[in-house]
Formats: structure tokens, C-alpha cells, sequence
């Protein structure tokens, strides 16, 4: 198999068995690379998008706008849209090497910066690429353990209303490892191109748990008769001390970038979409509805978030306990994120699963083609891959591990968002469009190009800093395994 050949979808045939897999006759079923024909369409590519976009994110979002305040916060997260927007469009320009309509297809982010800046660059973004998609994977299984604790948790608060909400303590651990369970199973789904259906009943999850914590967010400024918060955002005095407010408003940037984190993903995505018209142009399309429906979720929540507890704005909006009523609703808005972030594990960790895959084929391919038929009654016998089942499933149980270990959402999420928005969002993006486009260099499109790279190189530092430091915090005062919320 060719050194770019997808990491989504298997194949049964070899592409290097045909001369030039390009000048093959495109038929019905397949397509002109040789593989099975494409079906993805703008809808199918937004759904994905915001199922990546619209995750666990949102949640902290209120808290970040709390530590830039009302000028600021809603600022810097249109600029985060805007610089998002652009460097996935010029992203997209990179699924096709050369001819956007007949060049080479790239299947993954790596074999687009393989092919097209090749050498070194291709070793740096292996490394930001999969642990970025490890860390995506981690405060994933993180957040649905805290959504499944809120639930049971709110249930305690309601049956104990006048005995205190002391008693109401409990460990997620126990959620975490229903979660990873449950990602056993739908690891093994064979390919990117199979999730679509779990794609989309997430993208409604998050539709569903976004409308719910916007309408509980006005419910509270309408029951506090007030906007709460600053313009400035929380003020420096016995609970907040210069430090700690320079390092928390580097953190928000690292959880607003969190949010928009989704270019890990853009290429595989597009290599589900159906031509003509060239995958780019349609993934563009998909590109601007989602950022632009993503972005109205992510202001009317943030921001109601925020004038409904000012300066007390939880790090997770729903989890955080600012609303206790009604408890139902806020039970089934947990519910709803749950269930999203279960088909968004898969949406990252699909890429993660490839990669290894591709690359155990290559050395190993008696051991990792290996299939056993299953039969089943009145249906096509199931063929179970051993190597999948068993590298998969390791997969799974460690990270599950690592959330039981660092269990720290808010600070997590600030890391991964920081860490991974230049290099990934940004940096490569830039360097394989000005290489495809042949930009000359010292041209003004070239510096244009690269001032607005140092620019989002030096926020995503600042942003990285700051979440570190936060979960240093965090483990001053932990015990591992021993989380409660």
C-alpha cells in the first residue's frame, strides 16, 4: 500500500497493483483513486465538523469570558473564528496535491504535510498531531465522567434539599470506566467513514445540552433582574491575586482555542466528501456553516453563562451546580453531553487508530490483516480483526487510566487547546498553502502569512503557560484515583 494510502478506509486490493491507480476509469462504485466511491456532502461534513467543534469545550467557555470579561471575551473568541475559518479553508486547499480536481489525494493531515512539505516537518507534526488527538481523547473521557457524576450528583441535592449538599460527594471514577467500556465497543468500528450516523446523533446531542444551558443562563439573568459580571473580568482582591489572574486569563485563551480545535480532523473529513465539486470547494462550504453556527452557540452560551454568575462563573457550565433547577433538565442537558462526547472519541481517536494500523500493516501484515469470520444467523458473517481488537481496546483502557489520573477538565482542556492550536491550526496550514500556491518568499502575501503565524504562535504560548501553571495547582492538592466532585 503507497505510503499516503488512507488510514480510514481498508482496502481489499493493493493500489500499487495498478500502474496508475490515477488514470483508472472512475466507475459507479469506485472512485478515481480506486477505492470505494465517496458519499459525504456538505451536511455530512458539518456534521462532523461540529461534532469535533461544538464538545466539551462550550462548557468552560462561561469561565473564560469570567477571566477576560465583557470586552475581551467575546472578542477574542470571534478573532478564535475567524483565524479558525481561515486556516481551515486554505487547509482544505491541501486535500489534492497540485490540480485541485485531479492532483494526488492527501487521506490524512500527515500525508498532506508528507507530500507537500515533506523532510522534518513530517516527524513534528506526527508528534503535535496524535498527542494532541491523545489529549482530545483524554479530556473527552474526563468531561463525560463529570457529566455522568453531575447527573447522580443533582438527584442527591434534590432527594437531601434540606439535609445539605456535603453528603452529595462522589468519585468518577467509577463513570469513567462505564465510558471506556462503552468506547471498547464502538473502537471497533472499522473506519472514519462508518461513524457518520454516530456523528450526527451527537451533532444533535450538542445542539440539545447548548440550547439547555443558554435557556438556563437567561432563566437565571431573568431571575437576577441583572447582567452580572465585568468588563474587565474578575477583579484582583482577597480571592484572586495578581498572579493567579494573569495566569487564569492565559488559561482562557487555552480553553477558548480548546474549542475550536478541529483541524486535526479537517483532512480525514474530507476524504468522506463526495466530487464533483472538488472536496475543497464543498469543504469550505462545510467549513463557514459550522464555524458560524458553532460560534452563535459559543457567544449566546459563554456570555449568558457569564451574566448569570459573573465573577462566580463555573469552569463547566452544567456540572459546575450554578443551576439546581430544574434538576430534570439540567439531568437530561448531562445526558445529551454524554452521549455527544461518546461519538466524539470516535471522531479523534478514529485518526490515532488508522495511523497505528497503516503502520502495523506494513511490518506486520499477516498478523495485523488477520481476520476470523463470525458467523451470524441471517446475516453476513462478521469479520473480526484481532489486531484491531485487541490494540484498540489497549487504547481505550489507557487513557482511561490517564483521565482517572488527571482528572483536572478546566486545566486539561487549556493544555490540549494551547498546545495544539499554533502547530496544527495554524503553523502547517500556513506552510503548505504558501508551498502549494508557490507564494514567493519576502513577498507581501508571504509576510503577511508569517506575521499572522508568529501572532497565534505567541498566544498559544502565553495560553500554554498559563494552563500549565494551573495544573500544577491542581496536583499540589490531588490524590490520584481519589477525585470527587
Amino acid at each position: 500500500m503507497p505510503e499516503n494510502a488512507a488510514t480510514g478506509n481498508l482496502q481489499v486490493f493493493d493500489i500499487e497493483d495498478v500502474p496508475n491507480s490515477q488514470s483508472q476509469i472512475t466507475s459507479k462504485c469506485y472512485d478515481d483513486d480506486g477505492r470505494l466511491k465517496r458519499t459525504g456532502s456538505v451536511w455530512t461534513a458539518s456534521s462532523h465538523i461540529i461534532t469535533a467543534v461544538i464538545g466539551s469545550g462550550v462548557l468552560s467557555l462561561a469561565w473564560a469570558i469570567g477571566q477576560l470579561g465583557w470586552i475581551a471575551g467575546p472578542a477574542v473568541m470571534f478573532i478564535f473564528s475567524l483565524v479558525t475559518f481561515y486556516t481551515s479553508s486554505i487547509l482544505a486547499e491541501c486535500y489534492r496535491a497540485g490540480d485541485p480536481l485531479t492532483g494526488n489525494r492527501n487521506y490524512t493531515y500527515m500525508d498532506a504535510v508528507r507530500s507537500i512539505l515533506g523532510g522534518v516537518n513530517v516527524i513534528y507534526c506526527g508528534l503535535f498531531q496524535y498527542l494532541n488527538l491523545l489529549g482530545i481523547v483524554i479530556g473527552y473521557t474526563i468531561a463525560a465522567s463529570i457529566s455522568m457524576t453531575a447527573i447522580k450528583k443533582s438527584n442527591c441535592f434534590h432527594k437531601h434539599k434540606s439535609e445539605g449538599k456535603d453528603q452529595c460527594q462522589m468519585s468518577s471514577n467509577q463513570y469513567m470506566i462505564i465510558f471506556g467500556v462503552t468506547q471498547m465497543f464502538l473502537s471497533q468500528i472499522p473506519d472514519f467513514d462508518q461513524i457518520w450516523w454516530l456523528s450526527t446523533v451527537a451533532a444533535i446531542m450538542s445542539f440539545t445540552y447548548s440550547f439547555i444551558g443558554l435557556a438556563l443562563g437567561i432563566a437565571k439573568v431573568a431571575e437576577n433582574g441583572t447582567l452580572k459580571g465585568s468588563l474587565t473580568g474578575i477583579s484582583i482582591g482577597p480571592n484572586e491575586s495578581e498572579t493567579q489572574k494573569i495566569w487564569r486569563t492565559s488559561q482562557a485563551l487555552g480553553d477558548i482555542a480548546f474549542a475550536y480545535s478541529y483541524a486535526v480532523v479537517l483532512i480525514e473529513i474530507q476524504d468522506t466528501v463526495k466530487s464533483p465539486p472538488s472536496e475543497a470547494k464543498t469543504m469550505k462550504k462545510a467549513t463557514m456553516i459550522s464555524i458560524a453556527v458553532t460560534t452563535t452557540f459559543y457567544m449566546l452560551c459563554g456570555c449568558m453563562g457569564y451574566a448569570a454568575f459573573g465573577d462566580d462563573a463555573p469552569g463547566n457550565l452544567l456540572t459546575g451546580f450554578g443551576f439546581y433547577n430544574p434538576y430534570w433538565l439540567v439531568d437530561i442537558a448531562n445526558a445529551a453531553i454524554v452521549i455527544h462526547l461518546v461519538g466524539a472519541y470516535q471522531v479523534f481517536a478514529q485518526p490515532i487508530f488508522a495511523f497505528v494500523e497503516k503502520g502495523a500493516t506494513k511490518r506486520w501484515p499477516n498478523i495485523a490483516d488477520k481476520e476470523i469470520n463470525i458467523p451470524i444467523p441471517c446475516l453476513p458473517p462478521y469479520k473480526l480483526n484481532l489486531f484491531r481488537l485487541v490494540w484498540r481496546t489497549v487504547f481505550v483502557i489507557l487513557t482511561t487510566v490517564v483521565s482517572m489520573l488527571l482528572p483536572f477538565f478546566n486545566d486539561i482542556v487549556g493544555v490540549i487547546g494551547a498546545l495544539g492550536f499554533w502547530p496544527l491550526t495554524v503553523y502547517f496550514p500556513v506552510e503548505m498553502y504558501i508551498s502549494q500556491k508557490k507564494i514567493p518568499k519576502w513577498s507581501n502575501r508571504w509576510i503577511s502569512l508569517q506575521i499572522f503565524s508568529l501572532g497565534c504562535l505567541i498566544v498559544s504560548v502565553v495560553a500554554a503557560v498559563g494552563s500549565v501553571a494551573g495544573v500544577l495547582g491542581d496536583l499540589k492538592k490531588y490524590k490520584p484515583f481519589k477525585s470527587s466532585y
